[in-house]
C-alpha cells in the first residue's frame, strides 16, 4: 500500500486524535501516505471529498496532538446508505481518483454497520472508539443469542436477547475496553465526588445521570467515586427495593448519592427517559431525562412527611435533586490509558491493512498472563444471523442487584483498566494548563482554524457544488 485514508465517525471521544496519530506514525514507518477525510462519512459523501495530508514527507503534522480531545478531522453521524448504490459508487470513484488503497474508520458499532457498503470497494478496517464501551462481545458466540421478532403493530422487526448458556470469563471478552471509556469514567467520578459534598452539606439525595445508552459500563465505573447506589440499564428498576435502600442510607448518613445510566428501565421494561431517533445505522437513540423521571418516582414514593419528620427538608421535591454529567464525558484531554491504547489500536489498524485484511476490527484484549495487548478480528464475528451488529451490554455478573453496586466480577473487570489509568503526565497537564496565565490574556484558538489551511479538494468537480466543512 502507498496511500490510505482515515476518518472519524459518530460522536466525539477524548482519544480520537491519539488513534489517528497512532495510525499515521505506523503508516509513516512503512512509507505510506495518510489522507484524513473531513467530517467522517460526510466528507466521503461530499462530491469534492475535502481532505488533508496527515504526514507530508512522512512527518506527522503538528496539529495532530494525542493529548487533545475531540478530533482534528471533525466528525458527523452521516453514513453510507447500503441501498444507495449510486452514492457508494461515487465514493469508490473518488477514493480511486485520490489513489486510496485502503481506509481506516475510527468509530463504534454504528460506524461498523455504516462502513459495510465500502468493504466491497476497497479494504476497510475499523479502529474502535466509544465512551459507552459497547463495541465488543462478552464472549465469542454472543451474537448467536439474538432473536428477531416481528412487531405486531407493523412489518418491522425487533431484536431480543435469549438467555445466555455461555460460561463467562473476563479473559474471553472481545475488545475488553474501548478508547474513550476510561476518560469518560474519570470525568464521571469527578462529578460524583463534587456533587457528594453538596448532598452532604444540605442533607439531600442526589441523582447523577451518566451516559452509556443501554450499556451500564459508565455507571459501573462511576463506583470509583463511591456513590451509595448505582442503577444500570441492564437491570430493571425495582422501586420498592430502591426506596428501602435509600431510606437505610439516608437515616444513617443524612445524604445519598445515586448514579444512574441514561438508559435505565422501569419494571415493565420501558425507558425512564425520552428516546429520540438518530441517523445512526445501528439504530441507536439519544436518551434523556432518566434522572428526572427517577426523581419524580422517588418524590411520589417517599413523600414530604419522610423529610419533614427529621427536619431535614420541607418537602421531597426540595430534598431530591438531579445532575447530568452530560457531554463533559466526551470532551477534554484523554487520560493515559486511553492515549496509550488508542495509539496502539490505530497502529494495529494500519498493520491489518498492510496484510490486506478487510471488514475487520483492531481490538484491545486482556488476559492474566499478557495483560492488555492489541489484536484483530473479522467484523463478521460481531454480526448476528441477520447481519446486524448489536451494542454490547454489561454482563449481568458485573452487578449485584441486592447491593445495587458492582459485584466482585465487576470490580475485577474495572481494576486492570484503572490501576494505571492515570499517569503523572495527566496530573502535570492539569496543573500546567488549568490556570495557565495566558488563558486570561488570549482568546481560544480552535484547531479547526489551522486545519482549514491544510484542506484539499477533489479536482475536476464543478465550482457550483457547495462544500461545507
Amino acid at each position: 500500500m502507498k496511500r490510505i485514508g482515515i476518518l472519524t465517525a459518530g460522536g466525539d471521544t477524548p482519544a480520537l486524535n491519539a488513534t489517528v496519530r497512532g495510525a499515521v506514525v505506523q503508516a509513516s514507518a512503512h512509507k505510506i501516505e495518510v489522507v484524513g477525510f473531513i467530517k467522517g462519512f460526510n466528507g466521503l459523501l461530499n462530491p469534492k471529498m475535502p481532505h488533508i495530508r496527515l504526514n507530508p514527507l512522512f512527518s506527522v503534522i503538528p496539529e495532530l496532538d494525542p493529548t487533545k480531545g475531540g478530533t482534528i478531522l471533525g466528525a458527523s453521524r452521516d453514513y453510507v446508505d447500503p441501498s444507495d448504490t449510486e452514492a457508494t459508487q461515487r465514493i469508490a470513484d473518488g477514493l480511486k481518483r485520490l489513489q486510496i488503497d485502503g481506509l481506516i474508520c475510527v468509530g463504534g458499532d454504528g460506524t461498523l454497520n455504516g462502513l459495510q457498503p465500502l468493504t466491497n470497494e476497497l479494504p476497510v478496517i475499523l479502529a474502535p472508539k466509544t465512551i459507552d464501551n459497547d463495541l465488543g462481545l462478552n464472549y465469542l458466540n454472543e451474537p448467536d443469542e439474538w432473536v428477531r421478532e416481528e412487531s405486531p403493530e407493523d412489518s418491522s422487526y425487533q431484536y431480543v436477547r435469549s438467555p445466555s448458556r455461555a460460561t463467562f470469563r473476563l479473559e474471553d471478552m472481545v475488545n475488553y475496553a474501548t478508547p474513550g471509556y476510561a476518560t469518560s469514567v474519570f470525568v464521571s467520578v469527578q462529578g460524583v465526588n463534587r456533587v457528594r459534598t453538596t448532598a452532604e452539606s444540605h442533607r439531600r439525595i442526589a441523582i447523577i445521570e451518566v451516559m452509556g445508552r443501554h450499556s451500564g459500563y459508565l455507571a459501573l465505573g462511576a463506583a470509583y467515586g463511591q456513590p451509595d447506589i448505582i442503577l444500570v440499564p441492564e437491570v430493571r428498576l425495582n422501586v420498592d427495593r430502591l426506596v428501602q435502600r435509600i431510606q437505610e442510607i439516608y437515616d444513617l448518613q443524612k445524604n445519598v448519592v445515586i448514579v444512574c445510566g441514561e438508559g435505565l428501565m422501569d419494571e415493565t421494561g420501558e425507558q425512564l427517559g425520552a428516546a429520540h431517533a438518530t441517523t445512526d445505522p445501528a439504530g441507536n437513540v439519544i436518551l434523556s431525562g432518566a434522572a428526572e423521571s427517577l426523581r419524580r418516582i422517588l418524590i411520589d414514593r417517599m413523600g414530604d412527611d419522610y423529610f419533614k419528620k427529621s427536619r431535614r427538608s420541607q418537602s421531597a421535591s426540595s430534598a431530591i435533586f438531579t445532575r447530568k454529567v452530560g457531554h463533559t464525558q466526551r470532551g477534554g484531554f484523554p487520560i493515559h490509558f486511553d492515549r496509550f491504547y488508542a495509539t496502539q489500536l490505530g497502529g494495529q489498524a494500519v498493520e491489518m491493512l498492510i496484510q490486506r485484511e478487510n471488514n475487520a476490527i483492531s481490538i484491545l484484549q486482556w488476559n492474566q498472563d499478557r495483560g492488555f495487548h492489541v489484536d484483530g478480528m473479522t467484523a463478521t464475528k460481531f454480526l448476528d444471523r441477520w447481519k446486524v451488529i448489536h451494542p454490547r451490554q454489561m454482563h449481568p455478573s458485573f452487578y449485584d442487584e441486592e447491593l445495587l453496586k458492582p459485584s466482585q466480577v465487576g470490580i475485577d473487570y474495572l481494576l486492570p483498566i484503572f490501576e494505571k489509568g492515570l499517569s503523572e503526565a495527566d496530573i502535570e497537564n492539569l496543573r500546567r494548563t488549568t490556570f495557565e496565565s495566558g488563558n486570561l490574556l488570549r482568546p481560544y484558538h480552535s484547531v479547526n482554524t489551522d486545519i482549514s489551511k491544510h484542506i484539499h479538494y477533489l479536482e475536476g468537480i464543478p465550482t457550483e457544488v457547495e462544500v461545507e466543512i
